[in-house]
């Protein structure tokens, strides 16, 4: 039996799959196997997925077309891994060589349920990544996901097989927050999660859709909302102002529209200028840039603010 299952969903990734498989298959831990499910790519996805398995048979792929990232996540989870672990892995991210090791290590500890780690953003080359996530000191708590979610990516989540079945696995009507969802589920009914601190996963970033997407995922905040409330853990405008802070840094990160990131700072300020600026560099700065971004160039107002 493999330590860890990658799951890996796919949808017409052939531009970014091969680098992806390529970090899985230089970790340093080789104990995992990687299924893939494709969501009916139309473009060259399966055929990377058939040499893929031709080449390594670590690898296996299935298809499991038109029903979403969050169902292809569950199908490979649920119903075909085999491993002691189960991580999450997009097919645009990378993984640093030494991630699955410091999972392992990590994972030596009987009482944590999951783990994630440190994530640096980067557009076309990782090693041109200026922008790096930071994880918080002790276990993941619901009133931290309810603000500011450290975990962001599910490129970035490891979580123990059986306990991710006791979980359900995911919400398969939600196009965003769905990873907020399960993880307030998942830290609410009381399983421990905790952090590495240091940079293990390479995030690739995109404005494209960021502004029309904040739509879908104000509808998953909701829901994520809601479960937390069911758990008996009632939302604080405090926490509705590092969330809207988080959005803020996300929009200056990408560099997307002009003005979005001036919005959601605005909107974060009126719901809680306590909330917003209870990190008081992080805040003041997303604050600035936002004010700063329409007469910055774009890279610069990302680079200097958006951390």
């Amino acid at each position: 039996m493999p330590k860890f299952s990658v799951i890996i969903p796919c949808y017409n990734a052939a531009a970014t799959l091969p680098d992806t498989l390529a970090s899985l298959r230089a970790q340093t831990c080789p104990e995992w196997e990687a299924i893939c499910i494709d969501d009916g790519s139309t473009d060259n996805t399966r055929a990377i997925l058939r040499a893929a398995a031709q080449a390594d048979p670590r690898i296996r792929w299935c298809p499991n077309p038109g029903k979403g990232p969050s169902a292809a996540r569950n199908h490979g989870a649920l119903h075909m891994a085999a491993g002691a672990v189960v991580a999450f892995l997009d097919a645009d991210d990378l993984w640093v060589p030494e991630r699955l090791a410091r999972l392992n290590h990590a994972f030596a500890d009987r009482s944590l349920a999951a783990s994630y780690a440190r994530i640096a953003f980067f557009r076309d080359r990782p090693r041109d990544a200026t922008v790096f996530s930071t994880v918080p000191a002790g276990d993941l708590s619901v009133p931290r996901l309810l603000g500011e979610n450290p975990v962001c990516t599910m490129s970035n989540i490891a979580v123990r097989r059986p306990v991710f079945a006791a979980t359900g696995g995911f919400e398969e009507t939600l196009v965003h927050n769905e990873d907020l969802e399960w993880l307030i589920r998942l830290v609410g009914c009381g399983h421990r999660v905790a952090a590495i601190n240091a940079v293990l996963v390479h995030y690739r970033t995109s404005a494209a859709g960021l502004s029309a997407d904040l739509g879908a995922m104000a509808q998953g905040r909701q829901a994520a909302l809601a479960t937390a409330g069911r758990l008996g853990f009632t939302p604080r405008r405090r926490d509705e102002a590092i969330h809207l802070r988080y959005l803020a840094r996300r929009a200056l990160r990408l560099q997307a529209g002009r003005l979005v990131a001036l919005r959601l700072t605005l909107a974060g300020l009126r719901a809680s200028p306590a909330g917003f600026l209870s990190d008081p560099r992080r805040g003041g700065l997303t604050a600035l840039a936002a004010l700063a971004t329409p007469i910055l160039p774009r890279r610069l107002s990302g680079a200097l603010f958006a951390r």
